[in-house]
């Protein structure tokens, strides 16, 4: 029993190690291709970034939805959703 013990947590010991090993050298590849900026998680430094109105989510102008108002106002926001809960209440 015990020599069948020892072989599962040495199994499992190994599927570990290999599973981080492979996202290592997954995280590089993803790295070395993806174009400069990344995922887009965060954005370059000095971009001025909107809150919106709905929720309070504060993200960078090119990655929200917008919405220009009568008077011209630009309103900015995480989601669609939001963007219809806005017109919603207005």
């Amino acid at each position: 029993m015990g020599i069948l013990l020892r072989f599962v947590l040495l199994l499992l010991l190994v599927m570990l190690v290999l599973r981080a090993l492979w996202r290592v050298v997954a995280g590089v590849i993803d790295g070395a291709t993806l174009p400069q900026g990344g995922r887009g998680g965060s954005p370059e430094r000095g971009v001025q970034m909107v809150r919106d109105p709905v929720c309070g989510t504060f993200l960078p102008p090119s990655n929200a939805v917008s919405l220009t108002e009568r008077g011209g106002e630009v309103r900015y926001f995480c989601s669609e959703k939001c963007r219809e809960a806005y017109k919603a209440r207005a």
